[in-house]
């Protein structure tokens, strides 16, 4: 039996399926989601994009989420449209949907410990852009580096949020059991810079200040590393970093054993 409790911070829908990995190994798996995902309550102009995918030499995903909230909407994807994504996770997703590199190319970056807009820049052919059309499907807000730079290379980029990204209500019952998982010693995965902010800033919320500490001693999973990057400056002491994909994870727990 695995000696601690797997903490998964995901947002529900993608927590299930890796809940479900993690048992597998003999672990405890926890659910605790520090970032909700919602449906936009108005479908749209989802709709219409997808309706209007021969117009793109390029669609990127910029998560698993976002491939969710738009492929729903997709009758046929063309078969010339090249799709780029940041890492395993949106590869997986895009499978449940029959696109796999059999039947679509697919692009992703190359350095599995750092997938980003970034380094998803340096595997596209920006010179072939120029002039055309490419869509990014995303959560609302974001970063804004990928566009910006596909644009100075002379793509017509159109952003479209799909879902929308929200810090779940820190309640009363949450701060229960954020005290009890902190009690102990706990393996905590980790998947976005933004919800370890906000574990932190909830930490901070409790009554006692004992727990900031105990909380910089748990140990944290990361398959990114400006997520260890941030852990780092937020004084955490015990920060695994992986590459990206739940199998990296997962291997990586079996390691801390």
């Amino acid at each position: 039996m695995y000696p601690h409790k797997v903490i998964i911070t995901r947002p529900i829908a993608q927590a299930r399926d890796f809940a479900e990995k993690v048992r597998r190994i003999g672990a405890e798996a926890i659910l605790f989601p520090l970032i909700d995902i919602r449906a936009l309550e108005d479908q749209r102009e989802i709709a219409k994009e997808a309706d209007a995918l021969d117009q793109f030499s390029l669609v990127v995903f910029v998560s698993p989420n976002a491939i969710d909230a738009f492929m729903p909407h997709v009758t046929n994807w063309p078969p010339s449209l090249t799709i780029a994504v940041m890492g395993s996770g949106s590869r997986h997703a895009l499978v449940r949907y029959g696109l796999t590199e059999q039947n679509t190319r697919i692009v992703s970056p190359a350095n599995t410990l750092k997938t980003d807009s970034e380094t998803l820049l340096e595997v596209l052919d920006t010179d072939a852009l120029a002039g055309k059309k490419v869509l990014i499907v995303r959560g609302n807000g974001g970063r804004e580096f990928l566009s910006d730079a596909l644009r100075s290379a002379g793509a017509e980029v159109q952003l479209l949020s799909s879902y929308e990204r929200m810090t779940p209500d820190f309640d009363g019952r949450k701060q229960a059991e954020l005290m009890q998982l902190l009690s102990v010693d706990n393996r905590w995965v980790i998947t976005s810079s933004e919800a370890l902010r906000t574990l932190v800033d909830w930490v901070k919320q409790l009554q006692s200040g004992e727990f900031v500490a105990k909380l910089q001693h748990q140990e944290i999973i990361v398959p990114h590393v400006r997520i260890a990057e941030t852990a780092q400056r937020l004084g955490f002491h015990f920060i695994t970093l992986t590459a990206s994909g739940d199998e990296s994870v997962l291997v990586a727990l079996q390691s801390l054993v």
